[in-house]
């Protein structure tokens, strides 16, 4: 019999506060974030020196979103959306006695905020208003309301960053998530020019930051190259150049208030590595090591000379929580709390890196985690996990809340592969999935099913796949074509029919999801052969379906569809519909309920050891 071990309350593990974003005081003595200390989130701000947090948003239903300061850190923007509707609204308000003054009222429409010109007069956002199928930018004047467009007319454009002068500014166009260019704008007219024309290839190109003469700025491209790196475009000469090239991507970067060190994180296989630059004598300085994990930002604050550099850290015991790293001395100081769960450290799983080789040779990273406490010879449960994106990527942090921990708490392994089409690999890797969903990365999933299968301490019949977003498309298309495999799937918002999916999501997206999925009528053959309700009648293994009503990006009707086939043809399927939420948990109650559902379900039918 396995050995009694303490166990501790699924509570516990989803006793966290979630951070969604931050950003540090111009100053550097405080920092915004976003959190869900009052079980939604709201925006609030905290001393770097420490203390309690001050809570400067109260909203209930609304969810912030992110926010920004003015150059002199006196005025404050957010966005902010109702019920997980994702029709992001702006708001305002004075950093230390003010109160939100929401200042965009069209509850159709995103909005996104750009940046406070240099004096804080103006803002600059962008909003898909005139057309929804098209995303523009726009300036607004603070002190009269009024707003015009600066950039637009069809395509999506999103704003960058003003010149240090005020005088130009950078837009980035976004063709995919593979594909972007760089406007550079005169904010006075309008006038643009495309910096990056790449025809016939595709390639990313991000703003970072400009130079402090205004005569050049830093980007982040992977043109011409397998992964991102940092270059200089001089709008003198108009030639940009490398000046970082890591074998691995560029993930967040930003230039110290002195113009001179430039520090960035590289995601290695999905772990951030911390690196520093000093761009006067373009050379790599040695930067502070920092405990394994996974870097979800990195900030400098804009006026503040203490070589103090703000980062937004988590790994797999550690949910995001904010820190302070001193430059000079290498010290981390953890700023705001983020673990209240009273859990001792040893109960928390460490993933192994594993690779996994897929029907064509290509090998698949996964991560690997194994319960503790296991008898010589025992054969446990395994879940496998499969993330959403699918342009996104599987890294060793605490994930979901502490699903994965609370599971292997209860005696089951998980199993958490980046499939093609993952991030973090290569632009080749990443661009496997386009065009191809149910595709090639379902035989990844099945050489992962099989991997598990043969696993030394796995019970091959107590697999369950599991999975949110793409991941739950995923789950339902494993579930349905490769029956065989499984104990147990759980779909989280995935999309079931490509053919209603692609004629549902957001206006501005489509064109997008033309390039990466298909088109519902030209490709109306391919995308009903990938589609999981083509072979609901395939499905034997119990199924369970979480949705938010509210969902913009797979709507309800996704998961009806799928529930109801289920049900008329009499299979065992668990539907649970959260009418305030949308594409994911923003309330603290829902996720918590929702979790635990996806939890429950996947322990009765695995029987847990």
């Amino acid at each position: 019999m396995p050995q009694q071990k303490a166990q501790f309350k699924f509570e516990q593990f989803f006793a966290t506060r979630r951070t969604v974003g931050f950003t540090p005081a111009p100053d550097g003595e405080s920092v915004l974030f976003v959190t869900d200390i009052s079980g939604q989130f709201n925006l609030w701000r905290v001393a770097t020196g420490g203390g309690w947090p001050e809570q400067l948003t109260l909203f209930e239903r609304e969810s912030v979103r992110g926010a920004i300061f003015t150059k002199d850190g006196s005025r404050i923007c957010f966005m902010a959306d109702p019920d997980g509707n994702e029709q992001y609204q702006l708001y305002l308000m004075d950093a230390q006695a003010g109160w939100p003054e929401q200042i965009t009222d069209q509850p159709d429409v995103q909005h996104y905020p750009g940046a406070f010109s240099r004096d804080g007069q103006y803002l600059a956002y962008s909003a898909n208003a005139r057309e929804r199928r098209d995303v523009d930018v726009y300036l607004r004047d603070l002190e009269t309301g009024d707003a015009r467009m600066l950039v637009g007319g069809g395509g999506s454009f999103y704003f960058g960053k003003f010149s240090p002068n005020g005088e130009q500014a950078l837009v980035s166009e976004v063709f995919g998530n593979t594909d972007h260019d760089l406007w550079l704008v005169d904010v006075a007219t309008g006038e643009k020019r495309n910096l990056t024309a790449h025809p016939g290839r595709q390639a990313i190109y991000e703003p970072l930051f400009w130079a402090a003469d205004s005569q050049g700025f830093y980007y982040k491209s992977n043109d011409g190259r397998a992964f991102s790196g940092i270059g200089f475009y001089d709008l003198t000469t108009d030639r940009r150049e490398w000046l970082i090239t890591p074998d691995w991507d560029v993930e967040h970067a930003d230039l110290g208030p002195d113009g001179r060190l430039l520090a960035y994180s590289v995601n290695e296989a999905g772990e951030s590595v911390l690196h520093l630059y000093d761009v006067k004598t373009r050379s790599e300085r040695p930067a502070p090591a920092l405990p394994p994990g996974v870097m979800l930002g990195l900030e400098f604050a804009a006026a503040d000379l203490q070589d103090r550099l703000f980062l937004w850290l988590g790994n797999y015991r550690q949910a995001g929580a904010i820190f302070g790293l001193d430059l000079k001395t290498g010290e981390l100081r953890q700023i705001t709390q983020s673990m209240l769960g009273n859990l001792p450290e040893e109960i928390f799983v460490a993933p192994e890196l594993v690779k996994i080789t897929s029907f064509d040779g290509l090998e698949v990273p996964a991560w690997l985690y194994r319960p503790k406490e296991t008898e010589p010879g025992q054969r446990v449960p395994a879940v496998l996990s499969i993330h959403g994106g699918p342009e996104g990527q599987e890294r060793p942090a605490y994930l979901y809340g502490g699903f994965y921990q609370y599971l292997l708490s209860q005696g089951v392994a998980i199993l958490a592969p980046n499939i093609r089409g993952s991030t973090g690999f290569g632009i080749d890797y990443q661009q496997k999935i386009h065009r191809d969903w149910g595709g090639d990365e379902l035989k990844d999933i099945e050489a992962c099913a099989q991997y598990l299968r043969k696993l030394d301490g796995v019970d091959p019949e107590r697999i369950a796949i599991w999975g949110g977003s793409f991941g739950g498309y995923a789950t339902l298309s494993a579930a349905s074509r490769l029956p065989g495999y499984w104990a147990a799937a759980c779909d989280f918002c995935g999309p079931s029919n490509l053919i209603t999916f692609v004629g549902s999501v957001p206006e501005h997206w489509k064109p997008m999801m033309k390039a990466m999925l298909g088109d519902a009528e030209a490709d109306r053959e391919m995308l009903i052969a990938r589609s999981p309700i083509t072979y609901v009648d395939q499905i034997v293994a119990p199924l369970m379906v979480v949705q938010g009503a509210n969902d913009p990006r797979v709507v309800k009707a996704e998961s009806d569809q799928m529930v109801e086939r289920l049900r008329t043809l009499g299979r065992t399927v668990e539907y649970l519909v959260f009418d305030d939420e949308g594409h994911g948990f923003a309330k603290r109650k829902n996720q918590l309920a929702g979790y635990r559902a996806m939890a429950d379900f996947l322990l009765a039918r695995l029987g847990s050891d």
